[in-house]
């Protein structure tokens, strides 16, 4: 048995999964650096600190299983004296805390999503409510994530999130402003407005959809120059927003809106409160009412009962519609959802294949979309300085998912967490490839 560390406590925060959880790394990190405490994010393995956070994602089997393998990785770390404690929070850890604390006992403590004061206690430290809002950003400097909401009050039947995050619980627009105003001085020029759903946003504070009235205060605020929307759910979207998009120009010309499935039959069964001739008409309207705005949405293939004339109607939409950007993934039967209860009888070879068949489709759109935009000159947010070539994003592209514009930077310099205007002279499906004008 060894004795224990005489080091210095580091704490090394490891997040997995969406955006969401990295703001939620972000702010227990802020918490941690004001006790004064040694933290890092993701730190490389020679400095990774004695002290283990790994702040996990529990929304699919992949998801699950990279969580807990990252899991077994650091009890298996702190068995062979490598590391000191290992502690566990997130999504995950939310919806099968007592699963994991009987399989994996050498885990310190495992905690939900809720209890951030209850691990900074654990790690010696003090929840600090005067820091609401102040987080350590994991981002480049240049662009960070502000959470509007937590928690979903949809009844979609595939979801758990509401299982891992609970009921919708806004925040006032007078926080908000207050930390978009904090990043802003802290050099971030793009916020991306991120919640489970940001079409219900306000709902239970002030009771109505008021997205479009947390949008003229944010526009105010110095030093931002783009707001992204992102998870914009379409039944009950607020229409206001739109008009706002359009009059703002800090608001870029984009929004995320996750679609699932097209089918009329899958909808139902999905529980998603809409049709296929609502969504169709949903989505000219934003395309009436902002003209070049780029739309990404997320599809689902091989949920339960979806039929190869359902898959077809999800494609021949898609070939229509021509979103801009798009993911597509696998059905993944989760326990304690209403879908759980049906059979998953799709075999998941045939979901991959669909998977697969509706990537290609968009990877077609995606070519032609993008050999538009050779000759076009955009104002550009640059990022970083990755290899041999500077990258950066128009408007239409939010970071880590969408396309990307890379710039040689053997022929031109620019300066990162900087906007440039980008002359495109070369596009492939995914990448566009540009010079500064």
């Amino acid at each position: 048995m060894r004795t224990k560390s005489l080091k210095k406590n580091k704490i090394n925060v490891i997040t997995l999964g969406c955006s969401k959880n990295v703001y939620d790394s972000e702010v227990l990190m802020g918490q941690l650096r004001a006790s004064g405490k040694d933290v890092e994010h993701e730190a490389p393995a020679e400095s990774e600190g004695n002290i283990i956070v790994i702040n996990t994602c529990g929304f699919i089997d992949n998801a699950k299983a990279e969580s807990v393998n990252m899991i077994l990785e650091y009890a298996d770390k702190k068995e062979r004296g490598l590391v000191d404690k290992v502690f566990v929070t997130g999504c995950l850890s939310e919806r099968y805390r007592p699963d994991l604390e009987k399989e994996i006992p050498n885990v310190d403590q495992f905690f939900g999503t809720t209890e951030l004061p209850q691990l900074l206690k654990a790690l010696g430290a003090d929840y600090k409510h005067e820091l609401l809002g102040e987080r350590l950003t994991t981002t480049p400097k240049n662009y960070a994530y502000l959470k509007i909401s937590e928690g979903c009050d949809r009844p979609c039947s595939f979801c758990a999130i509401p299982l891992m995050r609970g009921k919708n619980v806004s925040q006032t627009i007078e926080k908000l402003v207050k930390e978009a105003e904090g990043l802003a001085k802290n050099g971030v020029k793009e916020l991306i407005l991120i919640a489970q759903d940001l079409t219900y946003y306000g709902l239970d504070l002030y009771k109505k959809r008021n997205l479009g009235e947390l949008l003229e205060a944010l526009v105010k605020v110095e030093g931002i120059e783009w707001i992204r929307l992102h998870y914009a759910f379409p039944t009950g979207f607020p229409m206001d927003v739109l008009e706002i998009m359009k009059r703002e120009p800090k608001i870029c010309n984009y929004i995320d809106i996750p679609l699932q499935h097209i089918s009329d039959s899958i909808l139902k069964s999905m529980r998603r409160g809409t049709t296929q001739a609502k969504t169709t008409k949903l989505l000219k309207d934003f395309r009436e009412a902002v003209p070049g705005m780029a739309i990404r949405t997320t599809l689902i293939v091989g949920y339960p009962g979806e039929t190869q004339e359902d898959f077809n109607i999800l494609k021949d939409f898609v070939q229509e519609m021509k979103f801009d950007r798009m993911g597509c993934f696998a059905y993944s039967h989760e326990e304690n959802t209403h879908a759980y209860l049906l059979e998953d009888d799709v075999p998941d070879t045939v979901k991959q294949e669909r998977a697969n068949e509706i990537m290609e489709l968009q990877s077609q759109i995606s070519w032609d979309l993008n050999q538009e935009k050779v000759g076009q000159v955009f104002k550009c947010i640059i990022d970083r300085k990755e290899g041999g070539h500077f990258v950066g994003r128009t408007e239409f592209d939010s970071p880590d998912v969408d396309n990307e514009v890379l710039i040689d930077a053997s022929k031109h310099y620019v300066k990162t967490g900087e906007f440039v205007m980008i002359k495109i002279i070369e596009a492939t499906e995914f990448d566009l490839y540009g010079e500064p004008v």
